[in-house]
């Protein structure tokens, strides 16, 4: 038992899990703000085409039922700013976290064969293409 508080507690603590926890809470009060923009902003402007109300916009059924169309354009209209901040946010902080990190350098994978000019395995003890028997100082 006490193996597995350790390794959860090892999870919880990872800052993966942190930053998603952040950013759960962090998306919940933003939906209050986009949302409060799409009724009082964006919903009005839309409906100066019609009418003036979108979530008003309801196609009656039959025996008093209705679908509201308003509210679910409404909410289509949230899901795609809150996306589209989101991913503005997201791509801001992977850029911020590239910079000042020095791009990693690669170890060369080839070489060129000193008789052939080839290009050839860095591992390679002769050349495949004119055969000759490479020094390991060629490379």
């Amino acid at each position: 038992m006490k193996k597995f508080l350790e390794e959860f507690k090892a999870f919880a603590l990872k800052g993966n899990v942190m930053d998603m926890a952040i950013g759960v809470i962090i998306g919940g009060a933003f939906t209050a703000i986009i949302t409060a923009l799409t009724e009082n902003v964006i919903n009005p402007l839309i409906g100066c085409i019609g009418n003036p109300e979108v979530n008003g916009f309801v196609i009656p059924l039959i025996k008093g039922q209705s679908i509201n169309l308003g509210a679910f354009i409404s909410a289509i209209i949230n899901f795609v700013i809150i996306a589209f901040v989101l991913f503005l946010m997201l791509k801001a902080m992977n850029k911020a976290m590239t910079i000042g990190k020095k791009p990693k350098k690669e170890d060369p994978t080839t070489k060129v064969c000193p008789f052939c000019q080839s290009e050839i395995s860095i591992k390679a003890v002769r050349c495949p293409h004119c055969t000759s028997e490479l020094d390991e100082k060629a490379s």
